[in-house]
């Protein structure tokens, strides 16, 4: 064989080589391929402030697992479903054929409704930060929560006024076209009557109403010297002015959902000097503070606990993920299943920002205990 070709074959068999050893890097760097994440929830529309918290709060988290890893583990995608049903169904139909994996969402409790059924039919876990509604995972193995229960809320709520004297005559305003509001309103209603909590006006109004003037002074004519509020932010501001300008000044106490309050633009705070909510997170607490500075310097405002939901959902995941064996490699079908069985696991437990040691039923509920916070100065303080 002359020696030109013995050079040729040479270069073949080593061009030959590199190929070998480059298909078997990248079949290398495919079976690390991130896992996905898709996330829904409104960005826009009159719920925004909190799909904005949740998913900020979600993308600090992303940031800080990839930069732990020293590599890209997690891919996140979150939709805008402006707060709607139907878009949140389409936006999840969208993650799908991006690939998400698993589902991180939706923020509202409608929303995740329609698309908790959609995710039960398919085979994807689900673990939402806030839709808070026993609907949410009623007769679905694979969808989880974060945030409190509607019944445990109102249950909370009625029992804390209770032991702490904080009123002696109870009016309940609530919105009648919203399942969260509807379903905390149920609960504290049933539990005061069991602990002998007296309600003494139960006024129900819709989303679309702008003023709720009879509902306050149902509440006042009844003597009410507390008024409980398990509604969103954006009616208690209305519900705050009108209360002022009737000159009607009750002791009060909202859910969860009253967090965003104070940032609500337009609103005068000092409305709400006094009001009292639950909250599993308190941005003032010093377990807090690292949390709080990344978000405030990335997002100029300080974070709410939807925000806080938002991280202590992925974290949750990731850790649900490494304890499962879950890569991007993985069948959505499989992980639901596996992640499941993470989830509900005696030895499987979290510690967040929203509370320490959290824990999940097979039922898709969380344990963890609430804070009641009182606004003073226009600031969050533990009660």
């Amino acid at each position: 064989m002359k020696r030109t070709s013995k050079k040729m074959l040479s270069f073949v068999m080593v061009l030959a080589m590199m190929m070998s050893l480059c298909t078997v890097f990248a079949l290398a760097d495919e079976g690390e391929a991130p896992i996905k994440i898709g996330g829904i929830g409104p960005l826009t529309g009159n719920v925004a402030v909190y799909g904005v918290a949740t998913y900020n709060g979600a993308q600090i988290a992303v940031d800080e697992i990839n930069e732990a890893a020293g590599k890209t583990v997690i891919e996140y995608n979150f939709q805008d479903d402006e707060g709607d049903a139907e878009k949140a169904v389409n936006a999840y139909a969208n993650l799908k054929d991006w690939g998400m994996q698993i589902v991180y969402g939706t923020t509202t409790t409608a929303p995740c409704i329609a698309v908790s059924a959609e995710t039960n039919a398919d085979r994807y876990f689900e673990l939402t930060p806030s839709a808070s509604s026993t609907d949410v995972t009623a007769g679905k193995d694979n969808v989880f929560q974060m945030c409190f229960t509607d019944p445990n809320q109102g249950v909370t709520a009625a029992s804390y006024i209770k032991d702490n004297g904080l009123g002696e005559k109870i009016a309940v305003i609530y919105d009648n076209s919203d399942a969260y509001s509807t379903g905390i309103a149920q609960a504290f209603v049933a539990q005061a009557a069991e602990i002998e909590l007296e309600v003494v006006a139960q006024e129900a109004f819709t989303a679309s109403d702008t003023d709720c003037t009879s509902q306050l002074n149902a509440a006042k004519d009844a003597g009410a010297d507390l008024v409980f509020l398990p509604i969103y932010y954006n009616s208690a501001s209305l519900l705050l002015n009108k209360a002022n300008e009737i000159g009607y000044a009750p002791k009060w106490f909202g859910a969860d959902g009253m967090d965003g309050l104070l940032t609500l633009e337009g609103f005068d705070a000092s409305l709400a000097e006094g009001l009292m909510l639950m909250t599993p997170f308190n941005a003032a607490s010093e377990t807090s503070a690292d949390f709080v500075a990344k978000y405030e310097e990335a997002y100029g405002e300080t974070p709410n606990q939807f925000a806080a939901d938002g991280y202590d959902c992925i974290y949750a995941i990731y850790a649900a993920c490494q304890k499962a064996g879950i890569t991007g490699e993985t069948s959505p079908e499989d992980a639901c299943e596996a992640l499941i069985a993470a989830f509900t696991s005696e030895d499987f437990s979290v510690d967040g920002l929203t509370g320490s040691g959290m824990t999940w039923s097979t039922n898709g509920e969380i344990s963890k205990a609430p804070i009641v916070v009182v606004i003073e100065d226009g600031a969050y303080v533990n009660m």
